[in-house]
């Protein structure tokens, strides 16, 4: 019996077969280059989607868009084989903007909104076996995947002196579609092939929260207002929530078409529109962050209840997962001097997670990894120095890491290269000359 992985540019990841595909990185580009913690990480020049507890602090209009480069080499061991992809993906695009008002800002009080749309997850495979049936011919069977989850999203987060809650709500939406192509492989005879594909997609509201909580370690001597010293406690989560479903049930007879398509020769069984549920699992992170003018630090926890996993009814290869964060960032300006050395203005990141992937096939498959990152900025350092200027900030990530050991069949290793552009409004206000 022969396995292996159909050879083309596209990402192949066999396991996004189950539960709903391939998780995509809940977190902004600014935390991924820290190891992804985010539960009580807050910036002012960023937009943490994670938490939206932290839109509370948004200080200007704020565009944030990311992409990344996604480098994955798949190794079986059983049979031998190995497959690598490189594919960009889009990372998630979005908008916030404060609302706080100046006799809020007197009672130590701000507002912040923001909306956008990211992925959730992807589904991307085709794997193709080839065996020999005793006493027949050759059996030949294609498995193959595509869709993937997605959220259109508005949330917004407010803060009371040292407390901040906020909330995020939209509509989570996407496909899946799964096919099994099987055909008997002869030199003098000639078979039809049998395609079993399911088709759904789906779509229903989704809600969000969290919350954080500032203690203020250290004030500026000179002004009160300024923090020197802060540690940050934060949490958010969701509950289990249902999302309708409707899906198509083919089994057909087909034959190839000289492009590579196919075309149905004879239907054998249909049950279209099939109205159903899948449950999506409820999901709870919290963590810590330190906060000096040069350092942070932080440690996230995380965990989603994937055991509870519903579709249609139907339990999936899914099993609850939790995964441990870590991350620092450096930052050299010392100083109160906008006129130091560029580099004294970049932000210098790095991190670590581990914990088990939630597919569980075979055995379970650990997950782990490191990151680095930057944060660039791309304004004049004059510019960048005061804190609610304009600025342009190009916010990088490198992640190296890995699915599976070598007691699992499937061994993923990852590189992703993620890059974000955080600007606020005055860059794309018309300016006026007199």
């Amino acid at each position: 019996m022969g396995l292996q992985f159909t050879s083309s540019a596209q990402e192949n990841s066999p396991y996004s077969r189950y539960g709903l595909g391939d998780l995509t990185p809940n977190q902004n580009i600014f935390t991924r280059g820290m190891g992804g913690i985010s539960a009580a990480t807050n910036d002012n020049r960023s937009l943490n989607f994670t938490n939206p507890a932290a839109l509370s602090q948004i200080g200007s209009t704020i565009f944030d868009l990311g992409g990344e480069i996604d480098i994955r080499t798949l190794k079986s061991s059983s049979p031998a084989d190995k497959f690598t992809s490189t594919n960009t993906y889009f990372s998630y695009l979005q908008v916030g903007f404060p609302l706080t008002t100046p006799k809020m800002y007197k009672k130590d009080m701000s507002w912040g909104l923001s909306f956008g749309i990211k992925p959730v997850s992807k589904i991307n495979y085709k794997i193709e076996k080839n065996e020999r049936i005793p006493n027949l011919d050759s059996l030949n069977t294609i498995y193959e995947g595509n869709g993937g989850v997605n959220q259109a999203f508005v949330g917004t987060g407010l803060r009371v002196k040292n407390f901040s809650i906020g909330l995020n709500a939209g509509y989570m939406f996407g496909s899946k579609d799964y096919s099994t192509k099987l055909a008997f492989m002869n030199d003098t005879i000639y078979y039809y092939m049998s395609n079993s594909e399911n088709k759904t997609t789906f779509g229903s509201f989704f809600f969000n929260g969290g919350m954080q909580y500032d203690i203020v370690l250290a004030r500026d001597e000179k002004d009160a207002r300024i923090i020197k010293r802060n540690l940050r406690i934060g949490l958010y989560g969701n509950l289990q929530q249902n999302i309708r479903a409707n899906s198509d049930n083919i089994r057909e007879t087909i034959i190839y078409d000289q492009n590579g398509g196919f075309y149905r020769i004879d239907s054998v069984f249909e049950d279209k529109n099939v109205k159903g549920t899948i449950k999506y699992p409820a999901r709870i992170g919290f963590g810590l962050n330190y906060q000096d003018r040069n350092w942070m630090f932080g440690v996230d926890f995380d965990y989603g209840n994937w055991g509870s996993y519903r579709y249609y009814g139907q339990t999936d290869a899914v099993k609850n997962n939790w995964t441990l964060r870590a991350g620092a960032q450096y930052y050299p300006n010392k100083g109160n001097s906008p006129t130091a050395k560029y580099f004294n203005f970049v932000k210098y990141r790095a991190g670590l997670y581990y914990g088990p992937d939630y597919i569980s096939v075979n055995k379970n498959r650990p997950e782990y990894g490191f990151t680095i990152g930057a944060g660039l900025p791309l304004t004049s350092l004059k510019k960048n120095y005061r804190l609610y200027d304009e600025f342009v900030i190009l916010n990088t990530a490198l992640e190296i890491g890995n699915r599976g050991n070598k007691q699992t069949n499937l061994r993923e290793n990852l590189v992703r290269i993620s890059i974000g552009l955080s600007m606020n409004a005055s860059w794309f206000q018309k300016r006026k000359y007199y």
